[in-house]
């Protein structure tokens, strides 16, 4: 069982864990995204010089139409590269197809010259499999399709003897191929799995665990940057007398205090907002595609009450109690900065209402 397991991770997730693929599946997938585009401009480039040639050069002329038709591709998919997310399942797919097009072109080569065996098209099978990180399951399934298609293509085209010769190398290199793409995801996943593991204690607060300044700032950055998002709800948080906590019981009390505020707010939010320490007693959280009013205060009611409830100091001598500023957004701030300054001047204004701990800015 063991022995499967290992080889279902190898095929299936590079080489780890299931969770771990999918968090940092599109990471991949930008990597394969800014590589393929590249290859396409290096392609057009190719396969136009390969054009110009053809019309002066008599052995190359009757492949003209053929490398007309592959400048014009690669331009093509340039074009859609632009129009396309990074990350998105589409521009994966476009990334198969021009491996398919490519295999296509080697057949295409190969039955022009059926006199002699196949190279362009084991080239092929060689290099495009460690230049494309995915589930190497499907790369699995693109070569045996095409190599399939490449012999029983040329089957008919060449004679025996050389088709002979072509089956013997495109088979072991078809299973060479899948193995490369293997060791190739293997090797260049567990990289993306580093790198997102020392990202991930770089964005880290290092006493609550939640995120640092410096990660939500970015984060929330880029959610008021996404034209589509247009909506969302920014809370600013702090605790209220924690000076005074921390003169009167010491500062590994107001760090336990501020342990156990982030925790809480750590179970409270675990779907997809952003939720961090801002530095000090001060936190933040905002939920993005909310912009409900009514919504925020009850949210912002529980949190208190909560940390009424939950967030207490060790001798039990003092209730701990906090403020709140809310902002809405509405698509008009244009970074963190000015949502966070309405939300910190209802912060103050909350501070010094006696009776409600939350308040809502209002222009």
């Amino acid at each position: 069982m063991k022995i499967l397991r290992i080889l279902r991770n190898y095929f299936f997730y590079c080489g780890i864990e299931k969770d771990e693929y999918n968090a940092i599946k599109k990471d991949a997938y930008v990597s394969n995204f800014e590589v393929w585009r590249v290859l396409h401009f290096l392609m057009a480039a190719m396969f136009g010089i390969l054009y110009i040639g053809s019309l002066t050069n008599d052995l190359m002329k009757p492949n003209s139409w053929l490398y007309l038709l592959s400048f014009v591709y690669s331009v093509i998919i340039i074009i859609l590269f632009f129009m396309l997310k990074k990350d998105s399942l589409a521009a994966q797919l476009l990334i198969y197809l021009t491996m398919s097009m490519l295999f296509l072109f080697g057949c295409i080569l190969s039955v022009k010259r059926p006199e002699i065996p196949a190279v362009s098209f084991i080239a092929f099978l060689l290099i495009t499999p460690m230049i494309m990180i995915d589930k190497p399951f499907f790369m699995a399934i693109e070569l045996s399709v095409a190599s399939t298609v490449f012999l029983l293509w040329t089957y008919g085209v060449k004679t025996y003897d050389i088709w002979k010769i072509d089956c013997g190398n495109v088979i072991p290199y078809t299973v060479v191929g899948i193995f490369l793409n293997v060791i190739a995801n293997s090797l260049r996943i567990k990289e993306f799995v580093l790198t997102r593991k020392i990202n991930i204690q770089k964005d880290l607060d290092d006493l609550t665990g939640l995120k640092n300044k410096g990660a939500m700032t970015r984060e929330i950055n880029q959610f008021l940057l996404d034209k589509s998002s247009d909506k969302g709800t920014l809370f600013v948080m702090d605790i209220d007398r924690f000076k005074s906590i921390n003169d009167t019981y010491g500062h590994d009390v107001g760090d336990d205090v501020i342990r156990q505020f982030g925790k809480f707010l750590g179970e409270m939010f675990i779907n997809d907002e952003i939720v961090g320490r801002f530095g000090g007693d001060e936190f933040i959280a905002f939920i993005k595609n909310a912009d409900n009013t009514k919504i925020a205060c009850q949210i912002a009611d529980d949190i208190v009450k909560g940390v009424s409830k939950n967030v207490i100091l060790a001798d039990g001598s003092q209730k701990i109690s906090i403020s709140i500023g809310m902002a809405i957004y509405h698509g008009e701030e244009k970074n963190y900065s000015e949502l966070f300054k309405k939300a910190d001047i209802a912060l103050y204004e909350a501070k010094a209402d006696k009776r409600n701990r939350y308040r809502l800015y209002e222009d």
